[in-house]
């Protein structure tokens, strides 16, 4: 059979019905593209709707953020406003509410002499949060590296007395006592006489029947007739002084602070009751079976007499920080009194007269919560006694009295005067 051929001539218009395609199938494909550009156009539209709704959340969010951060910043400069009118304040929480944010704050204990204060701002559940340490310049810690440190009146010691730690003079160490760790003595023509030392000794001169265990430094000039159980060795420069631990500025800011309140004539303590910060012009007399909150520096420019069973305790506002009973008189610690700081580590209770002397401060009673501290008198320290503490310019120490040093007093931070000077020391977001 002959095959036909046909020529199609590319100039000649062909329509649909030569291939086949009917007007029908025609629209069906028209349709088809009709839908898929609506598709595409509804897919755009949709993601555009998504986009702006999307930047209108976050333009919101972000407003609502800074709100909570402002609230939350708010909160901060509420809580150093207290702070600065009450450094020792108890720790709180509380909520502020600041133009439809609120800031939930929260004050904590005092530790190591500063806080850390954080406020959390929150605007519609959305959160912001700031902490700020306030605490005190650590340069402004007044320190106690020695069991005994004192002044040109020296260090007498009785048989059987012992102070267990350092001890730092300027005068004279004698007696028949017992130092377990180091002595030192400043000074030119000053001298360790009777004494043991179990640790090193450092004095212009070393005198018998002292003893020392360790190794022993004098001056070139003095002499060394001792017993040394270690190396004997000379210098040729007398032994440095050093300041007391608390200058007479420190002192005079306690009086200063605690004259915010004044109370004329004498001051009896009976029962339970709370004083400072007061300054008191007559004498005070903490009797039987007493307690004395302190709440503040109290100052008394008579005598302090702290009768038998008597307490003494710091608020616990305080912290770890320590407060101070001063006076310009003597003060005598009775039988079986109790001292005590906040009851926190490193919060004491600083006892301190100006007195000139020798019995400025007498203690007859275990008294291992307090810090003795004389400026220009003596320290004397009753049979059988311990103490934890004992500075000043003359310390004596009676039989079998015992000062037991602990480290934690090495630096002891107070919330007043020229020393209790607070500080914003850190500002973050966290």
């Amino acid at each position: 059979m002959t095959k036909k051929i046909y020529k199609i001539n590319p100039h000649t218009k062909v329509s649909a019905e030569t291939y086949g395609v009917g007007a029908s199938q025609k629209g069906y494909i028209i349709s088809i593209v009709t839908f898929f550009v609506l598709i595409i156009m509804l897919s755009m539209a949709l993601s555009m709707s998504f986009l702006v709704a999307d930047r209108q959340r976050r333009a919101t969010n972000t407003v609502k953020s800074t709100q909570s951060y402002y609230a939350a910043e708010g909160g901060i400069e509420d809580v150093l406003v207290r702070l600065k009118k009450i450094p020792q304040m108890l720790p709180a929480s509380y909520v502020l509410n600041i133009n439809g944010a609120t800031a939930d704050i929260n004050i904590p204990n005092i530790i190591g002499g500063s806080r850390s204060v954080t406020s959390q701002g929150n605007n519609n559940g959305i959160i912001r949060k700031i902490k700020t340490v306030y605490g005190i310049d650590n340069n402004q810690s007044i320190s106690f590296y020695y069991g005994v440190e004192v002044g040109e009146g020296g260090l007498v010691m009785s048989n059987g007395s012992r102070v267990m730690g350092n001890v730092f003079s300027a005068g004279n160490i004698s007696g028949s006592g017992i130092i377990d760790n180091d002595a030192i003595v400043s000074g030119n023509g000053y001298s360790i006489q009777g004494v043991t030392v179990k640790g090193n000794a450092l004095a212009y001169s070393c005198l018998s029947p002292a003893k020392v265990y360790g190794n022993l430094t004098y001056v070139i000039g003095g002499s060394h007739t001792c017993t040394v159980s270690g190396t004997t060795s000379v210098q040729p420069q007398e032994i440095s002084a050093q300041p007391m631990p608390i200058p007479q500025s420190q002192i005079d800011g306690w009086k200063s602070d605690a004259a915010s309140k004044v109370f004329s004539g004498n001051k009896n303590i009976s029962g339970n009751q709370s004083l400072g910060p007061i300054k008191i012009t007559g004498s005070l007399t903490i009797s039987n079976n007493a307690t004395l909150n302190i709440t503040g520096i109290v100052y008394v420019v008579g005598n302090i007499i702290i009768d038998n069973n008597a307490t003494v305790k710091l608020d616990s506002s305080y912290g770890s920080m320590g407060g101070v009973l001063l006076a310009d008189g003597t003060i005598t610690v009775s039988n079986n009194n109790v001292f005590s700081g906040s009851g926190q580590a490193s919060s004491y209770l600083l006892i301190l007269s100006t007195d000139t002397s020798d019995s400025a401060i007498s203690v007859s009673n275990n008294a291992l919560g307090a810090v003795f501290y004389t400026s220009a008198g003596g320290i004397s320290i009753s049979n059988n006694v311990s103490l934890m503490e004992a500075t000043g310019y003359k310390v004596i120490m009676k039989n079998n009295s015992t000062i037991q040093y602990s480290s934690g007093i090495v630096n002891i931070y107070f919330a007043s005067g020229p020393g209790g000077g607070w500080k914003v020391t850190s500002w973050e977001e966290y």
